[in-house]
Order: C-alpha cells, then sequence, then structure tokens
C-alpha cells in the first residue's frame, strides 16, 4: 500500500498454461448473414472489414469511470482513452493537451496582480490557511513571499495583497463523442459540480471567481494571498452540461450515463462494460486528432485479471497485449528480464514520485503531553547521532540490488533524481557500519558485553534511561517484498547492536485512524508515500502534518519531526512558481535540512512496472504520467506499420 494524500512465488509457465483455462481474446462477433444464393449462380465474396484490437489487462475492475470520483488505478487507466489530458504530466513536466497552451508570467496569460483588500475579505493568511481579514490575522502583503515578511494586521486600513489572475484558451477544434463542440461552458459547468459535491474544495475554497471569458477562454482569479504554484492546471476538466444538467449533481457519480458510459474528447468510447469480465471501447469518430491517423488502434479491450501470475500467463498466450502497472508485478521483475531477453516480452520498469520510508518514531503520540523518563518509551531518536547512525547501518543498497534488481537507488532526498527541484549536492548515506557505531558511541549506546550481535545498550544516552538496550520495534506489512526487505535490513542492523522486533501487519491494521502509524505507536516502521501530482512533497513532514488528537490523526508526518526552518523553508517553496528562483531556492533548501535532521530514512524509489507482447508499438512507461496517457499511438503487430 501506498499512501497518497492516494505476492506469490514465481511459478512455472509451463504448469500455469495447462491450469489456466478458458481464456480466451475478445472478438468482434458482429456478423452481417448473408443472403441464400441461388444454385448455379456464383455469388461475390462479402469483402470483410479488419479490426485491429489491443488488449490492456487491468489489476482489477475499474470502481467507477465517473471522472471526478474517488478513482482506483484501472479506472484512471481507462480514463485516459476516453479523456485526453486535459493536461498530461511527462517526465516531472507538464504538457498541454486541450489547451492551445500552458499559462505562463512570461506568456502574459497569468499574472501576479497587486490588489487591495478591505477589512472582512476572504483571504489566504501568511500558513496558507482560509482567513477572514481581521484583527491579529498574520498575511503576506504585497511584494511578500516569505516569512520573513509576514505582518501582523492591525484591523485598520485596508492592505495591499497579491492576486493570481490565470487565462486558459482551449482548442476550437474539440468535439465531445456524440458530436457536440466542447467549449469554455463545460468546464464553467465541471467547477459547479465539483463545487456542489465538495470534490477538489482545496482548489474551489481558494478560487475568487471562474468564468469564461469568451466561447474557448476561461479566467481564474485566486483568493488574495494564494499564490499557487501549479496555477496553470487550474482549468476545470470539461463536463457535458447538455447531457449530464438534467441530473443533479449528486445523482451524476451513480447514474450509468456519467459513471459506465461516460462521455469525452479522447480517442476513444465505451462500448459496453461487461462487469466482472471487460470493458471495450471503439474509435470515437470525432477524435480531433483522427486526421492525423490516430487513434491507431480501432478498438480497445480492457480485462480484469488481479492475480499477476495469471496476467502474465495471459501475456504470453498472446490474450493480454500489455499488463497496466496496476496489476502486481513487483515480485516478477526477474522473470520479466528473463522473458525480455527470451523475447517474449517487453519489460518497462520506472520510478516515479513514491518513496518506501523507514520511519523513526521521533515524537510518539504519547509524548504529546510531556515526555517523561522511564514511564514512556525511551526516546531513542532525540540525538540525531542515532539517526544519522541507524542510515549507515543499513544496507539499502543490497535491497535494490537484490530485491529491487538494480532499477531503482538508494534516495538521498525525498525528491526523485529526475525531478528538476533535486538538490545533486546531496549523496545518499552509503552503508558503512563502522561509522554507524562510532555514531552510535558518540551518542552514548555502548557494546556492553563485546558481542556485536546483541543490543547495545544506553550508558550516556540523553533522555534514555541508563543500561536500556537498543532494541526496536519494527512494523510493517506482510507482503512478500517488505519482508525480503526487513531480513536485509534487520541483518545490517544487527552488525551496529541495533536490535529489532520484527511485527508484520496487515494493510487495516498498520493504517487503520489512530493505528500504529497514524496514531504515532511505533519505533521503526517501513511504509510508503507517494503524491498524484509532481511538486515536491515537502508537506510530508511539515509539524502541520502530524497526525494527533486535533485532526483526527490524519496527516502524513507519522514521525512527529518539528523544525521551524524545515516548515518556513516548505511554505516559502510554495509560495513561488516554477521558474522563479527561490521556488528552487527553498525546495533545495527543505532536501538540505531533511538530510541533515534525517527524521526518517528514504529507503529506495519504489518501481512501477509494466509489460507488454513483443509486437506491442507506442507503449512507453513515464515516471510520472497516467500508465495509457499515449494510447491514441499504441498498435500490435501489423497496425503498427499503419
Amino acid at each position: 500500500m501506498v499512501i497518497i494524500f492516494n505476492m506469490k512465488k514465481i511459478i512455472s509457465f509451463a504448469i500455469m498454461l495447462t491450469l489456466i483455462t478458458g481464456c480466451v481474446r475478445f472478438q468482434n462477433t458482429d456478423e452481417t448473414p448473408s443472403a441464400s444464393t441461388p444454385t448455379g449462380i456464383l455469388a461475390s465474396p462479402t469483402p470483410t472489414v479488419s479490426i485491429s484490437t489491443l488488449t490492456v489487462c487491468l489489476g482489477g475492475e475499474p470502481n467507477s469511470l465517473y471522472p471526478f470520483g474517488e478513482l482506483n488505478a484501472p479506472a484512471r487507466s481507462v480514463l485516459a482513452a476516453i479523456y485526453n489530458g486535459p493536461i498530461n504530466t511527462i517526465d516531472y513536466d507538464y504538457q498541454p493537451v486541450i489547451l492551445t497552451q500552458l499559462p505562463t508570467l512570461e506568456n502574459g496569460d497569468a499574472q501576479i496582480a497587486r490588489v487591495t483588500v478591505e477589512p472582512q475579505s476572504q483571504i489566504v493568511d501568511a500558513n496558507g490557511d482560509l482567513a477572514t481579514l481581521e484583527t491579529g490575522v498574520k498575511v503576506k502583503p504585497a511584494d511578500c513571499r516569505s516569512d520573513d515578511c509576514v505582518i501582523t494586521f492591525d484591523g485598520t486600513d485596508a492592505i495591499e495583497m497579491e492576486q493570481m489572475i490565470v487565462t486558459f484558451r482551449m482548442r476550437p477544434d474539440l468535439t465531445w463523442s456524440d458530436g457536440a463542440p466542447v467549449v469554455a461552458d463545460d468546464s464553467i459547468y465541471s467547477f459547479q459540480i465539483q463545487a456542489d459535491t465538495e470534490v477538489n474544495s482545496y482548489l474551489i475554497d481558494r478560487t475568487q471567481i471562474y468564468e469564461a471569458a469568451d466561447t474557448y477562454v476561461l479566467q481564474w482569479f485566486g483568493i488574495p494571498g494564494f499564490i499557487d504554484p501549479t496555477f496553470f492546471t487550474n482549468f476545470w476538466q470539461p463536463a457535458p452540461r447538455h447531457l449530464w444538467s438534467e441530473f443533479s449533481a449528486d445523482q451524476l457519480s451513480s447514474i450509468d450515463v456519467a459513471s459506465r458510459t461516460p462521455t469525452g474528447w479522447g480517442p476513444y468510447m465505451v462500448r459496453e462494460w461487461i462487469p466482472n469480465d471487460h470493458i471495450t471501447l471503439s474509435k470515437n469518430p470525432y477524435y480531433f486528432r483522427i486526421q492525423d491517423g490516430y487513434p491507431k488502434t480501432d478498438e480497445i479491450i480492457f480485462r480484469f485479471i488481479s492475480d499477476p501470475d495469471i496476467a502474465l500467463t495471459e501475456l504470453i498466450a498472446g490474450r493480454c497485449d500489455v499488463l497496466d502497472p496496476s496489476i502486481n508485478l513487483e515480485n516478477h521483475v526477474g522473470l520479466l528480464q528473463e522473458m525480455q531477453s527470451a523475447e517474449q516480452a517487453q519489460a518497462f520498469v520506472t520510478t516515479g514520485m513514491s518513496v518506501e520510508w523507514l520511519g523513526l518514531g521521533l515524537n510518539p503520540a504519547s509524548y504529546d503531553n510531556g515526555y517523561v523518563v522511564g514511564q514512556d518509551r525511551p526516546n531513542y531518536f532525540e540525538d540525531v547521532y542515532t539517526r544519522q547512525a541507524i542510515a549507515y547501518c543499513l544496507n539499502r543498497q543490497a535491497v535494490v540490488d537484490n530485491v529491487l534488481f538494480g532499477f531503482t537507488s538508494v534516495p538521498a532526498s525525498y525528491v526523485p533524481v529526475n525531478h528538476p527541484t533535486y538538490d545533486s549536492n546531496l549523496d545518499a548515506i552509503p552503508y558503512d557500519p563502522e561509522v554507524g557505531i562510532s555514531l552510535l558511541e558518540q551518542a552514548g549506546w555502548q557494546d556492553h558485553d563485546d558481542d556485536p550481535s546483541t543490543p547495545r545498550r544506553a550508558i550516556s544516552v540523553r533522555n534514555v534511561a541508563y543500561n536500556a538496550p537498543l532494541e526496536l520495534n519494527y512494523y510493517t506489512t506482510s507482503t512478500a517484498q517488505r519482508r525480503q526487505v526487513t531480513a536485509i535490513l534487520e541483518d545490517s542492523l544487527t552488525e551496529c547492536g541495533i536490535g529489532l522486533n520484527v511485527q508484520y501487519f496487515s494493510q487495516n491494521e498498520l493504517y487503520s485512524p489512530n493505528g500504529l502509524l497514524f496514531g504515532r505507536q511505533f519505533d521503526l516502521a517501513e511504509y510508503a508515500l507517494g503524491v498524484e501530482s509532481v511538486e515536491p512533497a515537502c508537506h510530508w513532514f511539515m509539524s502541520s502534518e502530524i497526525p494527533n488528537d486535533e485532526n483526527e490523526f490524519v496527516g502524513t508526518n507519522i514521525t512527529g519531526f518539528q523544525d521551524e526552518e524545515y516548515d518556513s523553508a516548505c511554505r516559502t517553496a510554495q509560495g513561488y512558481v516554477r521558474g522563479e528562483q527561490e521556488y528552487l531556492n527553498q525546495y533545495r533548501q527543505t532536501q538540505i535540512i531533511f538530510a541533515e535532521e534525517l527524521p526518517a530514512i528514504p529507503l529506495f524509489y519504489r518501481l512501477r512496472i509494466a509489460a507488454a507482447r513483443p509486437d506491442v508499438c507506442g507503449f512507453t512507461l513515464d515516471a510520472t504520467a497516467n500508465p495509457l496517457w499515449n494510447i491514441e499511438d499504441m498498435a500490435v503487430g501489423e497496425t503498427c506499420q499503419n
């Protein structure tokens, strides 16, 4: 499980192919009955139309195709074929699909204006929260983007603040798959139904005005004080008002016209959905790239296969052309490599914005009312030397090499290596038990019996009782991959005299609200964090993200890490936009502070894995894009030559 604020052993495929029967590739069965022919008269052959088909196998059935609902991964893959864009995220960057260009400060379609704000007006305060401008509220006045220039409003005169104004220009050649034009009013309608159903409420609450300026032009005005780094994405994906407006907003997620057969502008449209079996899409005759020869394939069949062993068998048998990343192939990377070498498959492996973490329980929930030596859990991690020592004693490279086949790397930061904000001056802490042991001794952890296999004991460790053993609870889920990772890490930590009490839990047990992780009741915890955005996730470790009683134990900072400098750098970074130097400077500052303080240890960047038959063309697996972002370019076999 990857927290987003979103394994069986390899079985011989010779055996699998004999065990699994009855799986057939879906074919077009529409046939035109031929008329009877009088005896003696030769009938002219009836021309047949060849239908090209691509079968994509998903890790499950979409929970809905309503584009504004809580969607699972299979649903997002299917929707990529129905709705192009509207903005794609490719290789940590943004690309317009149904807009003529992305608005920027440079091209004039975005601006940061100085506006006069009267008392009692709605604003975004210095912490990024919605507020009313009244006495005592801390705000960033015009020309202020950092915590250094924040002022406290005195409640008297109006003040000048900054407001973002963004213009979006839609392509004029967009058409819904029923032939109706896609216009700016469809985006306004989408904004209205999402506001009515409280979808995307964070951005909607920070929107002052969203209006159509022309048939294909829209303007967005942010609440004063809201500087949005991703302002160029504040375009609401159009919804077909002419088809959906007869229903109330809260009905749309449950009616077929919006949730099972939605009308889009993309390369394909839904032809049928057979529950528990497959979805078939056919070519959209009104697709705006149809004259350029797209989509290349006439129909797409999505099959639902949750078992990765069965999915790979179906790939070999030719009943799956593509295995979507929603199929969990983590335990089959080695096999996929072998299949690729034997020209039985194409393997696609990349990393993205998800990171596997070893969280350190710096501040358990029991410390919230103050730490009491001898009563609360020992404060193992107060000394940064102890935290750094654990990192040096973790053989993360062995995990990367042996569990993940070298397809990922040991991180130095919470930011991916290829991300434009990554600080290349940072080095990942290497596996070096000698350095780790030295740091432990500096922190006061001594080898009392000259036996490195037994846990060290606290001799002079700050806020840890004398002679307490360095033996830590290690919590994680029971997946095969995490068991492999834990075994390697446990062995390497033992070399430094760090003992582990490893316990495996189900996802529900580990991730439940106010449970072991979010209730901050652990010493060490292995877990994953990911984001749907491509913006750096510095907020993961902000003080405001600590789960506690006040926020009902909802937040990503389960370590309890608190650092004012880190919080300030993260807030400041979020107040600048891409292209501004301080955007880069402040995100890199958060990485420097994080590497020094080390509240959690990044183990590896998690893999995204997909596979395809050898004769599939056009499929690419990008670090940040929807797996099927370019499905209009995908084909198999002879269709690739077209």
